[in-house]
């Protein structure tokens, strides 16, 4: 959907994306943060928004709004209608047989964790959690696994240094056209 969305736009100008029809007079001007909604955050974290957390605060948030689905200890909860996966653990386990997809051991980018949470967590109500929460719960998984300092603050500075314990277990996508979307 973001996709064809982008490429339906391409061709058009910033100014003819933002100004409402005034021929037919509808439409209403689009923000930079309405826009924002459709775009992910990048390694760099270009886009991330003003706010900050720590693990201490991520905690609590974590126990109140991810613990009933990701167990209180971050390991999964594989119940029947939870099905949420582990957060924790498995580094090293990608390139085998039996590979244990967590944020240690998956996710290449730590503003990618930002990202997703900001937009679909908690599962019952994605989006629902303000920026310094995100950037809490971020901190807390991000110092269970041992990424990060416990008393880390974690902001739009300093999440794009995170260095992700598989970081370098990627390959690029070599596709020249991708370059278009970035």
């Amino acid at each position: 959907m973001v996709a064809v969305l982008a490429a339906a736009l391409a061709p058009c100008s910033v100014s003819a994306q933002m100004a409402p029809d005034t021929r037919l007079g509808v439409g209403q001007t689009v923000t930079e943060a309405d826009l924002s909604a459709y775009f992910s955050i990048p390694p760099s974290g270009r886009g991330l928004p003003p706010g900050s957390g720590t693990a201490k605060e991520g905690e609590i948030v974590f126990r109140e709004t991810c613990a009933a689905c990701h167990g209180e200890q971050l390991q999964g909860n594989m119940s029947p209608g939870v099905g949420a996966d582990k957060l924790i653990g498995g580094r090293g386990s990608v390139a085998t047989n039996d590979p244990v997809k967590t944020t240690e051991s998956y996710w290449p980018y730590a503003t990618t964790l930002f990202d997703y949470v900001k937009r679909a967590m908690p599962f019952n109500a994605p989006g629902s959690l303000s920026d310094d929460q995100v950037y809490s719960v971020v901190a807390y998984v991000l110092a269970q696994g041992k990424i990060i300092k416990k008393d880390k603050k974690i902001d739009a500075t300093t999440l794009p240094k995170v260095q992700m314990p598989n970081r370098d277990g990627f390959v690029a996508d070599p596709r020249p056209e991708l370059s278009l979307y970035r």
